[in-house]
């Protein structure tokens, strides 16, 4: 522990004597645990209080996000936009076109530098970074290129490490006397309240992962802006301000804002935007590319700041309301299948001002928009089965709990080593008790097999669970479903005349919409593609494309949607090139 504090102290030399002592306390519990990256390098991890405070990697201390937000001014800060935080924890590194340039400059570094990433109007950091080039370097660059090389961020598995607590929110320090002025002015004219207002109830946190913050930071601003308006308007004519038709607005509460904003887009997207020949209609696609290209400008539509909380929450109640009809036509995928376009509520709405011109010249954006597609994050699970209960019942877990591969990994591990079962003559094995036996032994391999490897151990054990898998489109709740994942499957038939034809499955179940797959197709490759009823399914459907198009598809399905490969089948069967059939 001192040699871990005098470490301490020589790589952030600002901590004083006294929050030194904090951060690496003399009586507290003191855990270092050892994992291993992505990349198969060793890291060493020092927990206090559950959370991970600091991370090492080949002698070299780093402070985690948990420490950061303690320590905020640890090291030298740069900030970034709110949706940027998506792509670092993907794995990104921060490049130098999504750093914001403050008023008052960048803080001078060096290349090799430490550096904490925040995000634009919060101080707390989400990321732990290496400067690639000095201060002047980007400078003169001209903020292009790459600037940081990021090793941790917030959302990563280093953070889940810990209590997963959201970051606090910091308001972020005003260096020019003018700022720090005019700030104070607006916040006597609004009442001594700060123009961005965070709320320290728990449920009301900022969720990050979502890219709220930046929605959550827009309204504020906006909001503070217009009462400021209001208020200085106020003051040179109090009577003539009397009654401010916007008034009305600002007397709802930020909830049933949101709320109104929602039934406005949504009304305003089936009125204007979606077509009877466009349903089925995936709820994911009719959100992302009908009602966001339908939200006014200077506002963002936020499903979790609205009373529904969730999307699916919401199309429920519009069913019930007998506006549309939702169905699920593939396991987890939900489908837009009916709209009563004569309904009392579709016909009353009128459409906001400034949509019916500018909506016209913009239509080619927002389409462009809508097409943005964002490979979903899919993670293996496991269930608990009736016959394993007794190997993860002393972990505390029952039959049906859902555990990821490494937390599988652990309490096998926790188990064999509690029981003292590693065989004391060679360590690579594991004797087998009566428990393991039972769960992990077939009847005809329990009198036979005394020892197990590490690796058929853990690898029996994995087969005996119930596959399961966690996908999670962008912007929306993680889904849970039984079995593994059908991978999209690609076949090549034969129709008559000898005709070829390239079949597309599955693509619903990774969020893609099946129409708008045989568009692209078939912008693409000049050649018919239709959408027809998968034979022997009820509401599925496939694309159907004619010729063998598999290097087209590898193209689009691996390259520009970023699909893993392991998740297609089928592309082996793609023509050789060079040769004419």
């Amino acid at each position: 522990r001192r040699k871990l504090r005098t470490d301490v102290a020589a790589a952030f030399p600002n901590l004083s004597a006294e929050q030194l002592t904090e951060f690496i306390p003399n009586k507290e519990e003191l855990n270092v645990i050892k994992i291993y990256s992505h990349k198969g390098e060793a890291v060493t991890v020092y927990m206090n209080n559950r959370n991970p405070i600091l991370f090492e990697i080949e002698k070299a201390l780093y402070p985690t996000v948990y420490a950061l937000w303690v320590y905020p001014d640890l090291l030298p800060a740069f900030s970034t936009w709110p949706p940027v935080l998506q792509k670092l924890a993907g794995g990104a590194d921060l490049m130098l076109p999504g750093v914001v340039v403050p008023s008052s400059g960048f803080p001078q570094v060096e290349r090799g530098t430490l550096c904490a990433v925040t995000l634009l109007g919060n101080r707390a950091p989400v990321a732990v970074a290496v400067a690639t080039m000095s201060t002047a370097e980007m400078l003169a660059a001209g903020m292009k290129g790459k600037g940081f090389a990021v090793l941790h961020t917030y959302l990563d598995h280093l953070w889940e490490y810990g209590d997963k607590s959201y970051p606090p929110t910091l308001a972020p320090l005003v260096t020019n006397s003018a700022e720090k002025e005019s700030a104070e002015d607006q916040e006597e004219t609004e009442g001594k309240q700060p123009v961005i207002s965070f709320s320290d109830d728990p449920s009301q946190h900022v969720d990050i992962g979502d890219l709220s913050l930046k929605e959550r930071d827009t309204c504020a601003i906006v909001m503070g802006k217009e009462e400021l308006h209001e208020n200085r308007a106020a003051e040179t004519d109090e009577d003539a301000n009397t009654e401010v038709p916007q008034e009305a607005e600002d007397s709802r509460t930020p909830q049933e804002q949101m709320d109104a904003l929602l039934n406005q887009c949504f009304f305003h997207a089936l009125k204007c935007k979606v077509k009877k020949s466009d349903l089925p209609l995936l709820t994911s696609t009719f959100l992302r590319t009908h009602m966001f290209s339908c939200c006014p400008a200077g506002q963002q539509l936020d499903i979790k700041k609205s009373s529904y909380k969730k999307f699916s929450k919401f199309l429920q109640c519009m069913q019930q309301q007998k506006i549309l009809q939702v169905k699920e036509l593939s396991k987890g995928v939900e489908s837009i299948v009916e709209v009563d376009w004569k309904h009392p509520d579709i016909r009353a709405f009128a459409v906001p001002e400034g949509f019916s011109s500018a909506s016209a010249a913009q239509d080619g954006k927002n389409e462009d928009r809508g097409q943005v597609y964002r490979a979903p994050e899919i993670i293996p699970l496991y269930g608990v089965s009736a016959k394993m209960v007794p190997l993860f019942q002393e972990s505390g877990h029952r039959k049906g709990s859902i555990l990821s591969s490494s937390e599988v990994r652990n309490i096998i591990v926790n188990y064999v080593k509690t029981n003292e079962l590693v065989d004391e003559t060679n360590k690579n094995f594991v004797k087998v008790n009566a428990i393991l036996c039972d769960c992990l032994l077939d009847k005809s391999e329990q009198d036979e097999i005394s020892n197990l490897k590490w690796d058929d151990l853990l690898s029996r054990c994995l087969e005996r669970l119930q596959p399961l898998h966690q996908v999670t489109f962008f912007g929306q709740e993680p889904i849970v479903r039984k079995g593994n994942i059908e991978p999209i499957d690609i076949t090549i038939a034969q129709r008559s005349s000898n005709k070829k034809v390239t079949v597309i499955k599955n693509i619903e179940l990774y969020g893609l919409d099946p129409q708008c797959v045989a568009n692209i197709l078939q912008q693409k490759v000049q050649a018919s593609a239709t959408i027809t009823p998968i034979p022997g399914t009820k509401d599925r459907v496939q694309v159907q494309i004619q010729g063998n198009q598999i290097h087209h598809l590898a193209k689009m399905l691996l390259e520009e949607y970023q699909l893993p490969r392991k998740y297609i089948q089928g592309l082996e069967k793609a023509p050789k090139l060079g040769r004419k059939k």
